[in-house]
């Protein structure tokens, strides 16, 4: 049995009229197209088959049928692709989102992190160098915890960046550490989700999530095989700076492992890097002296170790965050916003409502 696009009552009809008034089959006016029914070959030497195919292709209702068919067709694969292109993020003008937690008269529903992560242009804040380790810090925070929190939509505004970020820094060899760090939690975090797939909530197809595992671990190789190109410069280098400025710009660090990265360049360096007074600082600079009291180390000499304290403190409690710009929280219009770009505020005195944001603080504004 052939299947084709006419109603076979209808050919049959048709074809007996045509030979019972003498005339050929072709030479009627156009047919009525009636969709989805099965048709067979007629006894009357009319091809039914072949009349509905004449008739589709000269019927100005088949034209139509088909335009719409192909317009159709050809939309869906525009969506289609758009929604499948994971280059692709959501932009909003504004770069201020109010955050609400439950419905009220003025507005219905509450604000989610993920509508938070596509409003407050993060793609843009990574160019900022002020901006790039409070942006980095949030992801990570977001890949520890909040993954399973994100849409669909979220989560392609998530990877885009975090792929921009690890391009930026093959690029500009920028605080490739801080990267490997955020990778490695993102990293375990997905093998978790992926071994316990169906006692986890994961948001899209388990194959994208093993797609992006694997980019995950290429970005990873990536940063590992990352060679430090060494700059050909006559002029003036760092080695020939005094000690005492150099020594300056070792106290401006807040991080332990950028001391010691730093101190791997000359024997000059690897020298001030090793001070006990410079470890101190850090020490007292983000813990308490009630917390490195209770694990104090101390030499042969029962001298303190700060260098040793420092990383030790750093098992039990977090360091102090310190960034060149955050986002800032108007207690006043409920909005989170970055500072440079605004918010429509409605305070007398904007500026004494202006909160700054740390990333923990970020995460817990959405946590209901």
């Amino acid at each position: 049995m052939e299947v084709c696009q006419l109603s076979t009552a209808w050919i049959l009809d048709r074809a007996q009229e045509q030979t019972g008034s003498g005339g050929r089959p072709g030479e009627t006016t156009k047919p009525t197209v009636e969709l989805g029914v099965p048709c067979q070959s007629s006894s009357y030497g009319v091809d039914p088959c072949s009349v509905a195919a004449r008739s589709i292709l000269n019927s100005e209702d088949g034209e139509i049928f088909n335009n719409e068919e192909h317009e159709y067709a050809s939309k869906k694969r525009k969506k289609d692709h758009f929604r499948n292109d994971t280059n692709t993020q959501s932009f909003y003008r504004e770069k201020w989102i109010y955050v609400h937690k439950e419905s009220t008269k003025e507005r219905h529903g509450y604000c989610t992190l993920g509508e938070a992560f596509n409003r407050l242009d993060f793609s843009s804040a990574i160019q900022d160098i002020r901006r790039f380790n409070y942006v980095v810090k949030l992801l990570q925070l977001i890949a520890k915890s909040q993954l399973t929190s994100l849409s669909g939509v979220a989560q392609k505004n998530y990877f885009n960046i975090l792929d921009k970020i690890v391009q930026k820094v093959l690029d500009d060899h920028h605080n490739p550490r801080l990267i490997k760090d955020l990778l490695q939690d993102l990293s375990s975090t997905l093998c978790i989700l992926i071994r316990g797939v169906g006692k986890s909530v994961l948001v899209g197809n388990i194959n994208i999530w093993i797609c992006r595992l694997e980019t995950i671990l290429a970005w990873q190789q990536q940063l590992q095989d990352l060679q430090m190109t060494k700059q050909v410069n006559n002029g003036l280098t760092l080695s020939d700076l005094p000690l005492h400025m150099l020594n300056n710009i070792l106290y401006r660090f807040s991080d332990g492992w950028d001391i010691i990265t730093l101190g791997q360049v000359t024997p000059t360096l690897y020298m001030l890097s090793e001070d006990r007074q410079l470890w101190k600082k850090l020490c007292q600079y983000h813990f308490a002296e009630k917390q490195f009291c209770r694990h104090l180390i101390l030499s042969e000499k029962g001298h303190i170790e700060w260098k040793l304290m420092y990383f030790a403190l750093r098992k039990h409690y977090p360091a102090k965050e310190q960034y060149g710009d955050t986002l800032h929280f108007c207690r006043h219009c409920s909005i989170l916003f970055w500072k440079d770009s605004g918010h429509p505020c409605t305070a007398a005195d904007p500026d004494s409502c202006f909160t700054p944001v740390s990333p923990q603080h970020f995460i817990d504004l959405f946590k209901f």
